[in-house]
């Protein structure tokens, strides 16, 4: 038997009560550091919420005469006139101020006149940056089925790979292929949420991803609307927290500990139907099962299953000439991203593990039983009759309504499509299945594990096909001591000179290999420790060591090559320091490739150390080249890509009898 333990957050983490004076008082407060910070419209936006949320009237002209300043850096003059005039009003109506505030406060309202005066005389524009900027428009082709993708890719399907896009040209790398926004998006919360390091349970307070990003559109956050009836979602905005709330967060919002407890899949599910409705829900469910019927004639006939999905996927108002429409597009064959095209999507029921099903079941039911509790507003779509029915029947049975036996199929369904549909946006990951970071096998095997695809291109098909077993394989690369010409072979490795009879053991090459991977370990610790002069002198002989047994192109010779310009780099000797890197560099390329992330990273520290060093020609080239390859992987808005614009800005700012001077 599974238990599942919901937990409940504790009296002191819960939201304070909205339309309350002390909710005022934090608006407020955070206002106030938010104008410290330069951020003024976010702290314009705290000021309107704390004067809704009941600001005390004797606080009134504080907040206002943040305001007003706010409004006057903002260059919106006319504004902050009228507030000034209500400051005015309040302190001429307001008896109770002693004659040394109202001194203070009209003081402060005369330089802020003054103020207001030197910016209308003023013929400074306000700076662009605190301007609202519209959203970069980018030229693209649009595709004629798919309304989110480009014209580079087409939309296909198959039993096995269910609908999938297929390059219609060549695309080259960072090439933009779909724009769609997700049916429904969740926030991944944070890993730990209580702390085993005392006698008593205490809860987790450290900032995690629940704190940092809009609960609805992910935007990342710097002042956060609370909602109103849990401590746990927050939003950018008053308008995403009622969207959130029209949506779902009504439904959802008491289950938030239940959702926390079985993790993000089973939230991600609920909310797809909630998002979808009920109405759209069972009418495609019922669709499944009829079809589902079909497919069972067929087999009885002794038809295969996989062939009769191809043959009628889509059949329904096809003319002669038309293409069967593909599952998930709408009638006139276009794909628009709605709830139908996210309930096609494949569940690969029949390759998920029992022990999975299991555990996405008991999950659902745990959520419908909760449902259920909740009065059924799931099914809001109902008639006052038909609600009033289902919560009678809610009552006298414990047993599931036939509605949310509906609902709780489909969040099944959606569950075990999630497992290899959804798109999980972190941080880009550079240990993902490539074939220059392991071997076909394993590549094979971790694609096959969570998506279920059985990987056939080139590089798998080639490498299985040959003696040589990938990366892992490779990573190891000896050569001999004496004619430095690889060595080859399975226990005892044997030069692959014709001219030399060498002989070694691999378990003696491997310990070596263990020594040396030790000393560079011991160089790293004296770098860490501010001793780069004993840390070169240390990974010079670990090169030298290198160079008697492995190969060139061995990542650990890349490596202590790269260790030594950051020891050189330390010491000020940017011209040695350059000179370790770029063999580095040569090493990183002929692994991953020169439009690799790695050799991405490997350029901007050879940019970093040209910078340093004033070899500006070629600063300014290999800034060029990290730029063009991080902006493939990163995005422009990386920070290491906006650190090389930085640099090139610089460089480009000197003399122009220095831009052309070569180190």
């Amino acid at each position: 038997m599974v238990a599942l333990r919901v937990l409940q957050p504790p009296a002191h983490l819960l939201a304070v009560s909205h339309n309350s004076p002390e909710m005022s008082l934090c608006y407020a407060n955070r206002s106030a550091a938010l104008f410290h910070l330069g951020h003024f419209e976010d702290c314009l936006e705290d000021i309107d919420r704390a004067q809704a949320q009941g600001y005390p009237n004797r606080l009134q002209p504080k907040i206002l005469l943040r305001k007003t300043e706010c409004l006057l850096l903002l260059g919106r003059l006319q504004e902050a006139a009228g507030v000034i005039s209500t400051i005015e009003s309040k302190i001429a109506m307001d008896q109770s101020l002693t004659s040394t505030t109202r001194q203070i406060l009209l003081r402060k309202i005369s330089q802020l006149k003054v103020k207001a005066h030197e910016k209308e005389s003023s013929p400074v524009s306000v700076p662009e940056a605190l301007s609202k900027t519209q959203k970069d428009l980018e030229f693209w082709e649009e595709n004629g089925k798919i309304s989110s993708a480009f014209s580079s890719v087409s939309l296909n399907f198959n039993s096995c790979r269910g609908r999938h896009l297929v390059a219609t040209k060549d695309i080259l790398p960072g090439e933009n292929l779909v724009k769609e926004e997700a049916f429904v998006s969740v926030l991944s919360p944070g890993k730990s949420l209580l702390l085993q390091d005392s006698a008593e349970t205490t809860w987790d307070t450290r900032v995690t991803n629940e704190d940092l990003h809009c609960h609805r559109c992910l935007k990342q956050l710097l002042a956060s609307v609370p909602c109103g009836g849990c401590s746990y979602a927050k939003y950018c905005s008053k308008k995403c927290a009622q969207l959130a709330w029209e949506h779902y967060h009504c439904t959802e919002c008491p289950l938030g500990a239940l959702l926390l407890t079985l993790g993000v899949f089973s939230h991600v599910a609920l909310r797809t139907v909630l998002v979808a409705g009920f109405a759209e829900v069972s009418s495609l469910m019922k669709q499944f099962h009829e079809d589902d019927k079909e497919l069972h004639k067929a087999e009885a006939r002794g038809e295969s299953r996989d062939e009769t999905r191809d043959s009628t996927a889509g059949m329904e108002g096809l003319s002669e000439k038309a293409e069967p429409l593909i599952p998930g597009c709408e009638d006139d064959g276009q794909y628009r991203g709605s709830y139908q095209a996210v309930f096609n999507l494949l569940t690969h029921a029949e390759k998920h593990s029992p022990e999975h099903k299991f555990l996405c079941t008991l999950s659902i039911v745990a959520i419908c039983k909760k449902l259920q509790e909740a009065d059924l507003t799931i099914l809001s779509q109902g008639s006052c009759e038909s609600q009033s029915k289902l919560k009678a029947h809610v009552k006298m049975s414990t047993e599931l309504s036939l509605e949310l036996k509906i609902l709780g199929e489909a969040m099944l369904r959606h569950m075990l499509q999630l497992h290899c549909n959804a798109q999980a946006v972190t941080a880009i990951r550079e240990s993902g299945p490539h074939r220059c970071r392991m071997g076909a096998a394993e590549r094979r095997q971790r694609l096959l594990c969570q998506y279920f695809f059985e990987c056939r291109c080139q590089a798998c098909l080639d490498e299985l096909g040959s003696d040589v077993t990938g990366i892992a394989a490779t990573g190891d690369i000896f050569c001999c001591s004496s004619c430095h010409a690889s060595m080859q072979g399975e226990d005892v490795l044997r030069c692959s000179s014709g001219a030399c009879t060498l002989l070694v053991g691999r378990d003696y090459l491997l310990r070596q290999l263990w020594d040396l991977r030790l000393q560079v370990r011991t160089a790293l610790g004296l770098l860490k420790d501010n001793q780069p002069n004993q840390a070169v002198e240390l990974l010079m002989r670990c090169r030298v060591d290198a160079e008697n047994f492995l190969s060139a192109e061995h990542m650990l010779v890349g490596e202590i090559e790269d260790h030594l310009a950051q020891g050189y780099a330390t010491l000020g000797k940017w011209q040695e320091a350059a000179r370790h890197l770029r063999r580095s560099i040569q090493i990183v390329e002929a692994r991953h490739g020169p439009s690799s992330v790695e050799t991405g990273h490997e350029l901007f520290k050879l940019a970093q150390i040209l910078f340093n060093g004033f070899a500006v020609s070629e600063a300014l080239c290999t800034i060029q080249r990290a730029e063009t390859v991080l902006c493939v992987h990163c995005g422009p808005q990386n920070a290491q890509v906006q650190e090389l614009q930085e640099m090139r800005a610089c460089l480009l700012e000197l003399p122009r009898s220095l831009l052309h001077r070569v180190e």
